[in-house]
């Protein structure tokens, strides 16, 4: 995990600390269950829930020896409990324990992630009905197109992150089930009620069915949520980037006081923040990947799983939360120019609204090849000998014959490609 970019909380969740506090609270958890079925004394429950104690430390020390992390873990706590220690881990394999405090790590993950989320949409909203009625050329292939809505595209990442927003909160039900099935997942040593009741205790479901782990495709559902989020966060920044662009310009980063923009032109200011938010993005949706391959285990289980999940689970969530706040802040006060954006559709000289011209000339019973053939040829002439287009268009015989020059005024009317914008932002914010 790359702790300069991991916020403390979302840290907090994935320290070894806090790892080896969920494992804890599933062994108590285990062993009161246990004690109200009588299966182990009552007494024994309350003085390990007394002495239980732990240091990363010390755990750390005694794995050296033992080469298993949660042999060494329960042997730490067998120093501080004392003979009750025999009680704990009663009837349970490693990935009983491993697993469903993963699964209460993923729970409170997914918790913060979504904050992150629902602070973010606020701003877009705001910002989508803050620019609703500022056109902006839109571009297709990164050539220029036809006119749009500057808000439409604050109004369309908001929609996307509402997916996102749906998307997580199933990741989250997806990946809080827990398993205490014992090591083969048939219940050799506990009962099904045991496992029902421990994962209620803990906030969890009880896998319907699992082998010695619980089944990876959750994880790789978790994963796979996260790399589509941050590939939207992704598809922001990089707009930005354009956007920032000298020869473009209609908006930019915030470029606070004393920052610099490069080592050796002092004039630069660079899309820096937003180039970070697709490097690290990048990371995201690599480690889904491995959340793939995890999903296939030799038989009931091996352990290939293990090592590359202590990287990839905190490594993305942390990325995710970072990212989100980032994002949110770029986005928040991003510097937009709209006298830019009217300045840049009006780089080709008209030729954006060819294609109403062309539905304008097939109204008045112009065929569509011949349509196109007037608009394209007065289009081409724009490309290579300059001139306005609706010069061009006025003085063409084949276009004046059919269109009067108060319906070729209309043709280049601005506001017409803008008249549907309030029913668009009634479908996505109502």
């Amino acid at each position: 995990m790359i702790e300069r970019y991991t916020l403390p909380e979302m840290g907090a969740i994935w320290s070894l600390q806090n790892k080896f506090q969920k494992w804890l609270d599933v062994e108590i958890a285990v062993c009161e269950v246990h004690a109200e079925d009588g299966t182990i004394p009552a007494e024994a429950v309350e003085e390990i829930k007394a002495k239980a104690a732990f240091t990363v430390e010390r755990i750390a020390e005694i794995e050296k020896t033992t080469d298993h992390d949660v042999i060494a873990f329960t042997t730490n706590l067998a120093e501080n409990i004392g003979e009750a220690a025999r009680f704990v881990h009663y009837g349970l394999t490693s990935s009983d324990v491993v697993d469903t405090a993963n699964a209460i790590l993923l729970k409170e993950s997914c918790g913060i992630l979504l904050e992150k989320i629902d602070a973010m949409l606020p701003v877009l909203k705001r910002r989508a009905y803050e620019f609703k009625d500022t056109p902006q050329i839109g571009r297709t292939h990164g050539i220029h197109a036809e006119p749009t809505s500057f808000g439409l595209v604050w109004a369309l990442w908001y929609s996307e992150m509402q997916r996102n927003r749906a998307r997580l909160e199933r990741a989250k039900e997806a990946v809080s089930v827990g398993k205490i099935s014992g090591a083969v997942g048939v219940f050799a040593h506990l009962s099904p009620d045991v496992e029902e009741r421990v994962c209620t205790r803990l906030g969890l479901k009880a896998a319907n069915v699992s082998t010695q782990v619980i089944q990876r495709d959750r994880y790789a559902e978790y994963l796979s949520t996260l790399a589509i989020i941050t590939s939207t966060l992704e598809k922001m920044a990089l707009q930005v980037r354009h956007w920032q662009r000298t020869e473009v310009r209609e908006a930019q980063e915030a470029f606070k006081k004393g920052q610099k923009g490069s080592s050796a032109m002092p004039h630069k200011r660079n899309p820096i923040l937003s180039e970070r938010i697709c490097g690290m993005a990048r990371t995201v949706r690599a480690n889904a990947i491995v959340g793939f391959e995890n999903v296939a285990l030799w038989h009931e289980r091996d352990i290939s799983h293990s090592s590359a999940e202590r990287l990839v689970l905190p490594d993305s969530s942390a990325t995710t939360d970072y990212l989100l706040a980032k994002t949110t802040s770029l986005l928040d006060t991003l510097v937009v120019y709209p006298e830019n954006m009217l300045k840049n559709l009006g780089l080709t000289r008209g030729l954006v609204f060819s294609g109403q011209l062309m539905l304008a000339l097939t109204q008045k019973g112009v065929s569509r090849e011949d349509a196109y053939a007037y608009t394209q040829r007065n289009a081409m002439r724009v490309w290579d000998e300059g001139g306005e287009y609706i010069d061009l268009v006025r003085n063409d015989a084949d276009i004046a014959s059919s269109l009067s020059e108060e319906e070729i005024a209309r043709v280049f009317d601005l506001n017409h490609y803008l008249r549907n914008v309030d029913k668009v932002f009634e479908r996505v914010f109502s």
